[in-house]
């Protein structure tokens, strides 16, 4: 991969980075001016139901954060776009749709392959 394409993704997970940490600095705030203090059970009962799945889906991009930040460390150590498993160059078209992506889509296959038959036991 060459200098501009590198610099591309760089650009492009940092944006992602600082998207998610956007969101969950509005999720914080939100929730803690809304108060679940409400008179009726449904009400209250129906918030606490969203703050669980808002809570949630905070989690969901905290782990998103830290792939986003070993993506980054990859780039820095000069290992990003290489599959983790074969050594192999990971495609740009995967790269462009999942750019924290560390197995080509060839080891991927392989590995959710094994995962279904490992579950299936």
């Amino acid at each position: 991969m060459n200098p501009m394409q590198l610099e591309y993704f760089r650009q492009k997970l940092l944006k992602w980075k600082s998207e998610l940490l956007r969101d969950a600095n509005e999720t914080l705030a939100h929730l803690t001016e809304e108060n679940l203090q409400q008179p009726d059970m449904a009400d209250r009962a129906s918030l606490e139901t969203e703050h669980a799945i808002e809570l949630r889906t905070r989690d969901r991009e905290r782990k998103l954060i830290s792939k986003i930040d070993a993506a980054l460390q990859r780039i820095e150590d000069g290992n990003y776009g290489f599959c983790e498993e074969t050594g192999e160059p990971i495609s740009i078209r995967r790269l462009e749709a999942r750019p924290i992506a560390t197995l080509s889509l060839e080891a991927q296959e392989r590995h959710e392959r094994l995962e279904r038959t490992h579950r299936d036991d």
